[in-house]
């Protein structure tokens, strides 16, 4: 498809240079359509391409092109050439539309994989996790039987009974130091009973 810009003739015969992107913006703000059909003509290969250029997917690429041109068409009256060309503030407005697809493309897949992770059963075996935690306590049961009755009653208190060492000591009624030992020697024992590295 081959663009071809006519240049308006004068009525005294001479031709004039061809009308910029910039005065096209302007007419399109006061709701020129034909200014517009000329930018759109002009532009719509650059827009294109810039969008292609980020999403790959031809039929993307021209929806979110159409939405550019959209916005173009609403918003032709902020456009400030003082901070740059038409051209430049086009291409812009392309390329952020384009990463924003890009983005919301990202984010929607990330939804639906959460929620089709959340769906799935895990193979799970409840018998089976029991019966290995049943196990698992009986063999601490046994390793707590070979403790002395102090060492047991330090350790039971400490982390059955949620209690400090200090609150162990004083409802114990003995020294700080002497329960810091006890549950250290039979921690080791049962770390050895157990075979806990």
């Amino acid at each position: 498809m081959s663009v071809t810009f006519l240049r308006p003739v004068d009525p005294l015969g001479a031709t004039s240079a061809p009308e910029t992107a910039e005065s096209m913006l302007q007419r399109v703000a006061r709701g020129d359509r034909a200014a517009f059909e000329q930018l759109y003509d002009r532009m719509s290969r650059v827009v294109y391409g810039t969008v292609r250029r980020v999403l790959r997917d031809p039929a993307q690429s021209e929806e979110v092109s159409q939405e550019v041109f959209l916005e173009i068409w609403r918003t032709a009256a902020k456009f400030d050439n003082t901070r740059g060309g038409a051209m430049a503030w086009v291409v812009t407005m392309a390329h952020r539309r384009a990463v924003d697809r890009v983005r919301s493309e990202q984010a929607a897949s990330n939804r639906e994989e959460k929620v089709a992770l959340r769906d799935v059963e895990r193979p799970y075996d409840s018998v089976s996790e029991e019966v290995e935690q049943n196990l698992d306590r009986e063999r601490v049961v046994r390793a707590l039987g070979d403790l002395t009755d102090l060492q047991r009653e330090a350790v039971t208190l400490a982390f059955y009974g949620g209690h400090t060492h200090t609150e162990v000591a004083e409802l114990l009624d003995v020294p700080l130091g002497t329960i810091k030992t006890r549950i250290r020697d039979g921690l080791i024992r049962l770390r050895d009973a157990l075979g806990v590295d």
